[in-house]
């Protein structure tokens, strides 16, 4: 069957369409992305603008139009954090639904964690023994660990790599009296979800997804995209402590022209890096695997094993 996944996050809107069954590898057929930045649209009073939810409609309406093109029989629409945190998120969901025909789940923050970490078991196989699993969003930061599909432990922490950058960088570059507070809060913020993964032993593997850390696994010198989905990326703590030291005095238009930094996310890399490190310090690793299925492929995943009792 062919599916299409309509991801609703902080940063961006991406469609993604599969041909999938169940048993089987998902196979992309296509991908687009709106960046809509709908994190950045919430105003005071945590209410969604007038122009983040007109955004929002027009981006599904070209998404379910594409799915539609492309023959999907079934279009999963997720929402994360910036629609979660939205104090309007019921009438920014009842327009999404009533102009654009694309009804949006709110995944939960521990929903989050578990769909990914359920992606990356998948991935990786049973081989992996006790797995933990970090993945760095634009507004939070979901951690899980277990032995089976379904993880033992599964943790969400306001640590997104946009949030933390809005909220304590005031400078681009940020000054270091801003680095070193957010370093104390992120290392406060983490020590009790590093406690409660760790409860189930020592990781066999300790896995990163996301954008942020593919972000940083390159700049460290892992491979590049063109090599594949296949390629072996590994993220050490001591790549990521030679990364900081140079982007931290990096003005975000200057971070966009290196190799691997999109553009609209050059401003939250550090923030993201911090999170990266401080999570590898609480956990105790020194160095990370990075996987290509994240929260979208377990979405996927979760349908397929589903269908049949439909």
């Amino acid at each position: 069957m062919r599916l299409g996944v309509l991801d609703v996050g902080s940063n961006t809107v991406h469609l993604l369409v599969v041909d999938a069954h169940r048993g089987a590898e998902p196979t992309p057929q296509h991908s687009s992305k709106s960046q809509l930045r709908l994190a950045e649209n919430l105003d005071a009073h945590g209410h969604l603008s007038d122009a983040g939810a007109d955004a929002l409609v027009k981006a599904a309406v070209i998404a379910r139009d594409e799915a539609d093109e492309l023959g999907c029989g079934e279009l999963l629409g997720f929402a994360t954090s910036a629609v979660r945190d939205a104090q309007n998120s019921s009438k920014v969901l009842k327009r999404v639904w009533k102009e654009a025909g694309v009804r949006l789940s709110v995944l939960s923050g521990e929903d989050e964690a578990r769909l990914t970490f359920l992606a990356v078991r998948r991935w990786f196989g049973w081989s992996a023994g006790n797995l933990i699993s970090l993945d760095i969003g634009g507004g939070s930061l979901e951690l899980a660990a277990g032995q089976d599909e379904d993880p033992q432990t599964a943790v969400s922490v306001p640590l997104g790599a946009g949030r933390l950058t809005r909220e304590w960088f005031g400078d681009d570059p940020p000054s270091k009296p801003e680095i070193a507070k957010l370093r104390d809060h992120v290392d406060d913020v983490l020590a009790r979800p590093a406690r409660q993964l760790l409860r189930g032993g020592l990781p066999d593997r300790v896995v990163a997804t996301s954008k942020t850390f593919r972000t940083l696994a390159r700049l460290a010198g892992a491979a590049p995209s063109s090599e594949g989905p296949r390629a072996v990326r590994m993220l050490t703590r001591q790549g990521l402590t030679q990364v900081q030291a140079f982007i931290s005095r990096m003005a975000s238009q200057d971070l966009a022209e290196l190799d691997g930094v999109s553009v609209g996310r050059a401003h939250q890399v550090l923030a993201g890096s911090i999170v990266a490190a401080g999570a590898m310090d609480a956990l105790d690793v020194e160095q990370l695997e990075l996987c290509p299925w994240a929260l979208r492929e377990g979405v996927i995943l979760r349908r397929l094993d589903r269908f049949d009792s439909d």
